[in-house]
């Protein structure tokens, strides 16, 4: 493709609204000399984001799905790119240099880490590694990605291995289950080994000033919409028109339906030669849905979505483009459930920092280890949207197996209320229910929220840029990525970054993945920490009132 027909008469579409796809175009103008008129993102909601999202008002309720935590020294493509998007919150300052100021003045260091069924603080000093628990994890650590293949973590430990500190800590930092990807678990432990001796305090957490969407996403669009790139919302794409041209595959038509007064109009975009298609394959929020105070939220499937069965339709006799079917059919593999919960008093808040020794945005999780559900909360820094007004509170946790029967609540997770998921908090904390008096709490069940980590074979997920392929890019979070670890922010934007570098054949280095794994200093830290002696469980000044 000529250089000069790329920079002038080019057009690209984005399949999907989310973060990748947003970064997508910005390295396209940025980067690629893109005209960002020449530019459309397709977004099926009224809102772009995926799973970066933030919503609700006061009285409805805020509702955040998910709460993806940052990390600044393996953020490279991330930073990179939000240094030159403005914030807009701070005059001044780029996204980046906000959230740099915000972290130096919000510290984390978690006082309440893990919460035993005594209500007790777990010493987390300790690891609570055997000897044997020590060799098992450098084994998987040495271990190559041939040799882990698709095995699940459970292949490479004892069970004692399930119930140690380290397992607790990590696994509810980073909603690893014990069924998952053996391979993923090992590309964690690489990518964040320089948190391993701090994953009981979680001080190398990044906080945004606000939720996602209004820290990250709003700025983004803003930049994107400034420079001309439309937005067509309620859009929903439901195939490829590809074609084989010269043995290679072309998308030569996008087929989608258009909501207009209330029905589903099906329309055809002619993709002409030399055009883009760039797609946001597989979602791990899509079919996410809400209940109420007084009502659970459903359980979907990918029926009731598009995006799992457009990648399904264009995967068909394509292994090139990946095999989607192991990612969205194992929804009892991959799915959990959150909470979001907004406060019109200080009632919870402040029996919460008496009992964690943690203020609001300083604690990161609090997990309780004993919990059916394994339950964790997380009380941010206020406010955590622009619209709460003074004296209003959120709060968002999570259960990782919401098909259990809680401690409290004689009902599996998936069948409560937002009611009955306070009440369940209550009897972890040892709160009286009084405490919720004043609170909306918003359920949300999330069938492919882990999707991305099940076990998977080599060719389930497709390349950035599939060998054999012209015009079409993947963007998401199910796409190779060489030593990069799903689930974060950072995969969705180098996926961007590769799949517009190559189509664009843009001549500029992708800023590589940091190996702390090859740091002496990083393993001496973590071989002291596996070590680690601990002091034993401390009781909180809530726990010792109550019981007094």
């Amino acid at each position: 493709m000529a250089r000069d027909k790329i920079e002038g008469n080019v057009k690209a579409w984005f399949i999907g609204g989310g973060v990748g796809s947003l970064a997508g175009a910005a390295f396209m103008i940025r980067d690629g000399g893109i005209p960002g008129k020449n530019i459309t993102v397709l977004e099926e909601l009224p809102v772009n984001g995926g799973s970066c999202d933030g919503g609700g008002d006061p009285d409805g309720g805020f509702v955040v799905r998910g709460g993806r935590m940052m990390n600044l020294p393996t953020y490279e493509c991330t930073w990179a790119l939000f240094k030159d998007i403005p914030s807009l919150t701070a005059p001044g300052m780029s996204v980046y240099e906000e959230i740099l100021d915000f972290n130096e003045r919000v510290k984390t260091r978690a006082k309440a880490r893990l919460v035993n069924r005594q209500r007790e603080k777990v010493d987390v000093e300790t690891m609570g590694f055997s000897f044997r628990d020590r060799v098992e994890l450098l084994r998987l650590t040495k271990a190559s990605e041939e040799e882990l293949g698709d095995t699940k973590i459970t292949d490479w430990f004892s069970p004692d291995f399930f119930q140690t500190n380290f397992w607790y800590l990590w696994s509810t930092t980073f909603a690893f289950q014990p069924w998952h990807s053996a391979l993923e678990l090992k590309l964690y432990m690489d990518r964040f080994l320089h948190e391993f001796y701090r994953i009981n305090t979680l001080e190398g957490v990044a906080r945004t000033p606000l939720n996602q969407y209004e820290s990250l996403v709003l700025p983004l669009q803003n930049w994107l919409e400034q420079r001309g790139v439309r937005f067509e919302y309620g859009c929903r794409v439901t195939d490829l028109d590809i074609a084989k041209e010269d043995g290679l595959n072309v998308v030569k038509g996008i087929v989608c339906e258009r909501k207009s007064a209330g029905a589903a109009k099906r329309e055809r975009i002619t993709v002409g030669d030399g055009d883009l298609v760039f797609m946001q394959n597989g979602s791990m929020t899509e079919c996410s849905s809400l209940g109420s105070m007084k009502r659970a939220p459903k359980m979907l499937g990918k029926d009731d979505g598009s995006c799992w069965g457009l990648w399904e339709r264009i995967a068909e006799g394509r292994p090139e483009f990946g095999n989607p079917r192991n990612f969205d059919e194992r929804i009892s593999e991959s799915v959990w459930e959150s909470f979001t919960v907004t406060l019109k008093d200080n009632a919870f808040v402040d029996k919460m920092v008496e009992f964690s020794g943690n203020k609001p945005g300083t604690g990161a999780l609090v997990t309780f280890k004993d919990s059916n559900w394994l339950m964790s909360v997380v009380l941010a820094y206020q406010p955590h949207f622009r619209k709460q007004p003074e004296g209003v509170k959120v709060f968002w946790g999570y259960g990782l197996f919401p098909d259990r029967v809680g401690n409290f609540v004689p009902k599996k997770m998936s069948d409560c209320t937002g009611e009955e998921i306070l009440a369940e908090i209550c009897g972890h904390l040892g709160f009286e229910p009084t405490v919720f008096a004043e609170a909306n709490c918003i359920p949300c069940m999330m069938p492919y929220i882990t999707s991305m980590f099940l076990t998977r074979a080599k060719g389930d997920r497709p390349l950035p840029v599939p060998a054999g392929t012209k015009n079409l890019g993947f963007i998401s979070q199910f796409v190779e990525v060489p030593k990069d670890v799903v689930f974060t922010v950072e995969f969705s934007v180098r996926a961007a970054q590769m799949a517009v570098y190559q189509i664009l054949g843009i001549d500029k280095k992708i800023p590589e993945v940091s190996r702390y794994d090859r740091s002496l200093k990083i393993m001496r830290l973590s071989l002291r920490t596996a070590y680690r002696r601990g002091r034993g469980p401390r009781r909180s000044k809530a726990t010792e009132h109550m019981e007094a």
